[in-house]
Parts: C-alpha cells; structure tokens; sequence
C-alpha cells in the first residue's frame, strides 16, 4: 500500500466502510447468537468482542487507517480489547449525526476491568505496579530448599511451574510442600500449574553401540532408518538407526515431508516410508555439536498428525492434578473437541474448584483454530493461553516466529483471555549468569502478555530478579500492545539545559 492512494479517500467513503463493518459485525453476532450463548457469563461481553474483532481483521481497512491517521484521529490500531465501542467513536468523530445501531459488548473501561478480573481469576492478584506474573518452573532440587524457594518468591515469582513429563507424584507433592511453606512464610501470594505431559513424539533409543550420554553424531546427507521401539535392530547397509514413538507416527509420515529433531537442531526430509519403517536425510545441522541424543523430541510440521492430546498417563495424573493445581497446561491441544475431552476428566477428579485449562499454542493447526479454541475455553469461568514459541518456532519456521507470536495476543486480548509468553526467556542468563542483548529485548516483549514463564537454570534467583526489573521498566511504556508516552527523562534534560 502506498500512502499517495490515501488521496482518493474522504470523510464520506471512510464513514461508509466503517459504517458498514458495524453492520456486519451485528450481523455476524446474530449469526452465531448460539455460540456466545455457550460461553460462560464471566466471559460472554470477551467473547462478543472477539467476534466483532475477527470481522474487522477480515476486512482491508488499511487506507482507511492511514487517512485517519492522517487527519488526526484513532486510526483503529489498538481496539483489540473493545473493537466495536472504538469503530462507533470514530463514526461519531466522523459525522456528529451518527447515530449508533447497536450497543457495543464493552468500551474501553470496561475492557480494562474485564482483562483485570479474567487476569487475577487465573493468576491471582497482579504484582505491584501491574507488571506480568512472573512463573518458575520447578526442580526436584527445589523441593528440599525451602530458603531459595523463599527467595523466588521475594525476587518476583508468583506462579510456579510443574512439569508432569518429569519426575512423579512423589516428587511433585514435596515441591508442592515445599512451595506452600514458603508462601506461609514470606506472605507472598503464588499459583500452581501443572503441565499434562502429553503425546511425545520422541527420539526413544539409539544403537546400544551408541552412548547414550554423548549421543549419535550425524552428519549432513547422511540416511537414518527410523524405526518403532518394537523393532529389531537392522542390517547395517539400511542406515542409521534411530528408534521413536509412538509407532503411529509411520502411518502419518510422507515421502517428501519435513521432519525436526531436538527443538529443530537437526532437519531432514522423508525419503521413502514401509510399514514400520522410514528412510528420512539429514538435511541441515545447525549446533556446535551434532549428537543426536534420547528422549529429543522430533516435530513434523507437514504431517497430518492425528494423535489424542491426552495420553493414558495423563489421565493417570489428572487426579492429582485437580487436588492440587490451580491451572492445568494441555500440551497438542488443535481442536475444540480435544478441550472437551479433558474438561470432562477433569470435572470427573475435580471435588471443590477445577483446575483452569491453559491452552498451548504449539502447532500450527492450533494457530489456524485459535477463535474455535477460545469460544470453547470461555465456556469455562476462566481459561488461558501459553505461547509455546519452542515447538511453535520449528512448526511454523523461526522467521514467522514473531508475526505469528504478535497475532496470537492480539486475539486473545480480543477475548480478554490472559497469555502466558514461554520458551527460552532470559535463557543464557538463566544457564550461565551472564544475558544476551537480544534476551533482554526479547524478555521486554514478554509485557504484552499477562505472565512470563522462566525455565530452570542455576542462576535462577538472578534471573528472576532481572525480568522483575525489566518488566517493572517496560509496563510504564507498554500497556499490551499499545504505547504509553509516559514523560522521558532524555527529553526533559535537554529542556531544562537549553531552555
């Protein structure tokens, strides 16, 4: 788009598009009159609002933006939140006998009070000066050391993290102890999420000539057999073998098809695919140390991948879930179907409160699906969404990482739904006491969000204290994606020096 084009707009033909847009908006909330009913009353104002905001990001508005940018009015770029109550201002602006159709679900005030209470329902009372929650994913080690638990929690963390892919419930109830003493102790309020492990499709053996500690080294055009844990070890002119799971996976692979070991260090490309067996070629090695080791896990962006989200030994842990957590992670999650299969488990375990469902954007069929998941989290008093941007990075190409990553929060702060920034954050920091320029300014980013999760790491006190400073820093500036121009130091010092 050029801006020359914007001088073929005026008053009159930008009223009209606008105009127009409300129409369909009140029109496509007729239509689907049926689904907002479905939601839960916390969140039927959020879920209108996201309808309404879908139907203005399926239109090309973009010369009408610039020429209201132009004459000095909102140019729509930050109405997320109350998309129709912003449209119908500018309508005004543009022709005082305006007269409005329809009332809107929410203006900005109330978008604000919604986003509030959706936020502290799921994550508990907002830290001071309004900053992200700040979540720390729990060790083993954790759990015996009630004094550095004590000092997260003094240093910012308020959310704490259980991976259900590690360890077991005996290790998770002392974390749990652990974290519930060190709360009593220090007064400071922390939430418990729990990660259902889900399907791992995983890298589960290597040559027993192989060791496991140092792992398979592999080399660019080199062949590998993938093979299921059933099978025998093969003759040596078939290749490298590498043994995965699940075995349903060569049911879904396809000659030609891409495939990603260990978070897309290693690529390759489907070769030829029998029955229990494929040939896949290495195709690009991008680390220092090329050794393929166990339990890696393996991403396939173009298959058609048809695995339940919830496995069997996520059923076996929902129980203790729902005792114990205030949120619940759901890992593969692409449907709506799959949100009712685990809403059902839970409501089978869940005595006094069910644990909120935090839906993890991790596959690209799950960015595609965005609103139908959402309308069906919100049929739920509160719901959540992590940004997975590990998994998501490599199933949709790290170069779509960042548009894609922006999309998904401004859909969800559409429907007021709360967004949980993970993977990776502060992450040389975190390993080795020492950050990058580029973690730092991606850790900023993490203010659009309403919750930012660390990993763990050795130098874990220190990072959460340098995410504490640097959202306290950035929330002055940001509020979600709409710039606050709070007063600047730099610009009053060379006033007060030359004036």
């Amino acid at each position: 788009m050029k801006v020359a084009s914007v001088q073929s707009y005026d008053f009159q033909k930008v009223y009209d598009q606008l105009d127009e847009l409300v129409q369909l908006m009140i029109a496509t909330e007729k239509k689907y009159e049926g689904l907002l009913e479905t939601t839960h009353p916390n969140f039927q104002p959020s879920a209108t609002n996201l309808l309404h905001y879908l139907v203005l990001r399926s239109a090309e508005i973009r010369e009408a933006q610039e020429y209201l940018h132009k004459i000095g009015l909102s140019s729509i770029a930050n109405c997320e939140s109350h998309t129709m109550a912003q449209v119908q201002t500018v309508l005004r602006w543009l022709n005082s006998n305006h007269v409005e159709r329809h009332e809107a679900p929410c203006g900005f005030e109330d978008a604000a009070r919604f986003r509030a209470r959706h936020n502290e329902e799921l994550l508990g009372i907002s830290p001071s000066t309004g900053r992200p929650h700040i979540m720390v994913t729990f060790t083993e080690e954790m759990a015996n050391d009630r004094l550095m638990v004590e000092e997260m929690l003094h240093s910012g963390m308020s959310v704490v993290r259980i991976n259900c892919a590690h360890d077991n419930p005996e290790v998770w109830i002392k974390m749990i102890d652990v974290l519930h003493r060190s709360v009593s102790k220090t007064g400071h309020n922390c939430k418990l999420y729990m990660d259902l492990a889900g399907p791992k499709i995983r890298v589960a053996a290597l040559s027993p000539q192989i060791d496991a500690e140092k792992g398979l080294h592999l080399h660019e055009e080199e062949d590998v057999l993938l093979l299921p844990m059933s099978a025998p070890q093969p003759a040596k002119k078939e290749g490298t073998p590498i043994w995965i799971e699940p075995a349903s996976i060569f049911e879904m692979i396809k000659p030609g098809e891409h495939l990603f070991f260990d978070d897309g260090k290693f690529e390759a490309k489907v070769i030829s695919v029998e029955p229990n067996s494929a040939h896949v070629r290495i195709t690009r090695i991008s680390t220092k140390k090329p050794f393929l080791k166990p339990e890696k896990g393996i991403n396939l962006p173009d298959s058609d991948l048809n695995i339940p989200p919830l496995t069997e030994n996520d059923k076996e842990n929902i129980p203790f879930i729902c005792k114990h957590a205030d949120m619940v992670g759901y890992s593969f999650v692409s449907d709506p179907r799959d949100i009712e299969i685990l809403r059902t488990e839970l409501r089978k375990h869940s005595r006094k409160k069910t644990p909120a469902i935090i839906l993890k954007i991790e596959r690209l069929l799950a960015i595609q699906n965005l609103p139908a998941l959402l309308f069906n989290g919100m049929m739920d008093g509160s719901v959540g969404v992590m940004i997975a941007r590990g998994d998501l990075a490599v199933e949709i190409g790290f170069e779509r990482l960042s548009e894609i990553q922006e999309e998904i929060l401004w859909i969800c702060e559409a429907a007021h739904v709360p967004v949980i920034w993970a993977t990776q954050v502060l992450e040389t920091l975190n390993k080795t006491g020492f950050a990058t320029r580029s973690e730092i300014t991606d850790a900023a980013y993490g203010v659009m969000a309403e919750c930012v999760m660390l990993n763990k790491g050795r130098h874990i006190i220190k990072t959460i204290k340098t995410l504490d400073d640097i959202l306290r820093r950035q929330v002055l500036h940001v509020d979600k994606k709409r710039y606050i121009l709070r007063p600047l130091g730099i610009a009053k010092n060379f006033l007060r020096q030359t004036l």
